[in-house]
């Protein structure tokens, strides 16, 4: 396909663009304020404009397009549109033709960057900061103090073979014996930034096989979202308070 050729078909993809206007103006009053038909045209007309007035090759007729939407306001339409161009241009050659490979590639590259712009939009539009509703059922304080809570150093941190998610903790809980956790939380620390750092662990639940391994209770930590990515961070406590100090 030649210059002259991409050129056309660009124009006549924008001149089907400008004549569903009104269509396109109907179904956002469904949605929003009505106002994507007329954005839709002025980014339409400003590609076709930009086309005829190029200079260079395919490559530089997509960046002069480009760069007349990003002129342009238009809400959350004009940065759309020139993503979609941005990628096209990306992969264009620079010469007077384009083969079907090189179509294929333009158009791969430029649904990528749409992608990860609608993904970006996506996690954008979530809440900055959402933490889990507190429960209502009450629980009585002999129950409660059934939980043994201590202080424990972290002598050392291993990942698990086979396993993504898994750190294998020997912590020092003050009994001098060893004690083993394992937690799945690999993804948000690295084994090596732990020892040496004092946490929190409820030591009296019964033991369970993960990995076929022995955990021995549990290390707490808080979670919370933000733009809908869980975030995780362990309770670590001052380095003053003594191995196996109970929390009260």
């Amino acid at each position: 396909m030649t210059r002259a050729e991409f050129a056309a078909r660009l124009k006549n993809a924008c001149a089907a663009v400008t004549a569903a206007e009104a269509e396109l103006t109907e179904i956002d009053s469904k949605f929003g304020d009505a106002d994507h038909g007329l954005t839709m045209a002025k980014i339409a007309g400003a590609i076709s404009e930009a086309v005829d007035a190029a200079e260079g090759g395919i490559q530089s007729m997509l960046d002069d397009a480009a760069m007349a939407v990003m002129t342009l306001n238009g809400g959350s339409a004009v940065p759309l549109w020139n993503t979609w161009l941005d990628g096209l241009q990306e992969e264009a050659p620079e010469g007077e033709e384009i083969d079907v490979a090189g179509l294929k590639a333009i158009f791969a590259k430029a649904l990528e960057e749409l992608e990860a712009a609608e993904a970006a939009a996506k996690k954008a539009a979530l809440p900055a900061v959402e933490v889990e509703p507190q429960l209502t059922e009450k629980v009585d304080f002999d129950t409660f103090c059934k939980s043994d809570f201590r202080a424990v150093k972290v002598k050392d941190c291993q990942r698990v073979k086979k396993s993504d998610k898994l750190l294998r903790f020997t912590l020092d809980d003050g009994t001098g014996t060893d004690r083993q956790i394992l937690s799945g939380i690999a993804m948000y620390y690295k084994p090596e930034e732990l020892v040496g750092k004092t946490l929190v662990a409820i030591i009296n639940l019964p033991p369970r096989k993960m990995m076929g391994q022995e955990s021995c209770g549990m290390l707490l930590s808080a979670v919370h979202t933000e733009h809908g990515e869980e975030k995780l961070h362990l309770v670590m406590v001052d380095d003053a308070i003594p191995a196996g100090a109970k929390l009260c």
